[in-house]
């Protein structure tokens, strides 16, 4: 007769001070062994009460606070916020303004990529080459963020009306070189990853998400498209023009972990088909709309959304007609994508755990705000 080992389940702490974190993020999972059998978030670490401090400062002052909720894009958090004030007080923006918008979000989205993929290897078990070739050409596209507005993380570039400056000269030939260039970067990453053997062995098949508990949980982004739903807000719900350009959606079938990594990769392919055509159709004109400095939008309330890189990222904003938003609000994808990690590593390893949350690609000061 043989001895049964027990084992008893403990509480393992995995952050908040963590590389695999993310960001400050504490992950309470109960194991038994290797295996997860529960998993608490614990998040607000980096809360700064950013949506009641806007309500005491003006529409245009406001600008800035988007750029340090999701650090890695803060384009699309200004093209966010400005598109609901502009949908708030009635404003129009010129088309040259809009291009530029669209090119901006789509350089913006390369680049959170580049640091989505580029980290994601890291969990997995990859060496350095992966992701120092990744921050090589998002260094790329922050230089030219500096050449247009002086700043590379929080740009504060977009401006309710349009943006803040027209490009300089310089902008357009460098933006054609970097276009140029990507196309074999992504095949470099896509030749070096896609097939190999111990990366397909740590993600496919790991943090499955069906498509009927992706929908379940509001999802979206290439979270939401891993899971095989073709769901994009430049297409469903257009804004800036976005209507006029050709690409296509990339979507997953299994819904794992392999397979968010492999739409992220086709989606800065269809980034840079987009560019191209941005680039080349780029019209002439004001590149945005005389704004009184003082806006007083009228009584109401509006709600704005744009395809930020990790999915729907929503502005909802309410006027009393005073120079301030009465309500401030930002639906964020990170939050909303974090709250099917219980389910997606549950019932996984201990490092299996460490992939699906690198695989949601969160920022977490969107999170907590």
């Amino acid at each position: 007769m043989t001895d049964t080992i027990k084992s008893e389940p403990f509480v393992l702490n995995i952050g908040p001070q963590h590389p695999s974190t993310h960001g400050v993020f504490r992950i309470k999972a109960t194991v038994d062994g290797e295996k997860v059998i529960d998993a608490e978030m614990v998040m607000g670490y980096l809360h700064r009460s950013m949506e009641k401090l806007a309500e005491e400062r003006t529409y245009t002052q406001n600008i800035p606070f988007t750029d340090r909720t999701d650090y890695l894009s803060s384009m699309s958090n200004n093209l966010g916020y400005c598109l609901a004030v502009e949908k708030l007080a009635g404003i129009d923006v010129p088309d040259r303004g809009n291009a530029i918008r669209v090119i901006m979000a789509e350089l913006q989205r390369l680049a959170s990529h580049c640091m989505a993929v580029g980290a994601f290897t890291n969990d997995t078990g990859a060496w350095q080459t992966p992701v120092m070739w990744c921050f090589r050409e998002r260094e790329k596209i922050l230089d030219l963020f500096e050449m247009t507005c002086g700043a590379r993380l929080t740009c504060n570039y977009m401006r309710i009306g349009g943006v803040a400056f027209d490009l300089p000269a310089a902008f357009v030939p460098a933006a054609r070189k970097l276009v140029q260039e990507l196309p074999a970067f992504i095949d470099e990453m896509e030749a070096l990853l896609v097939a190999n053997e111990i990366f397909i062995a740590r993600t496919v098949g790991v943090g499955v998400l069906t498509p009927e508990m992706a929908t379940n949980a509001s999802l979206s982004g290439p979270m939401l498209r891993g899971s095989g739903i073709a769901w994009d807000l430049r297409k469903a719900d257009s804004y800036c023009g976005y209507d006029k350009y050709d690409f296509e959606i990339p979507i997953g079938y299994r819904g794992d972990s392999y397979d968010r990594f492999v739409v992220r990769l086709e989606e800065m392919r269809q980034s840079v088909k987009i560019l191209k055509q941005a680039l080349d159709g780029l019209p002439g004109g004001p590149h945005s709309t005389q704004v009184p400095l003082a806006l007083r939008p009228p009584k109401g309330e509006a709600y704005a959304r744009v395809e930020g890189p990790r999915g729907e990222l929503g502005y909802y904003v309410v006027s009393d007609e005073g120079p301030s938003p009465h309500r401030f609000h930002i639906r964020p994808p990170s939050f909303i994508n974090l709250s099917a990690l219980k389910e997606m590593t549950v019932g996984g390893s201990v490092a299996d755990a460490i992939v699906v949350l690198g695989s949601i690609d969160i920022v977490v000061g969107e999170i907590d705000r």
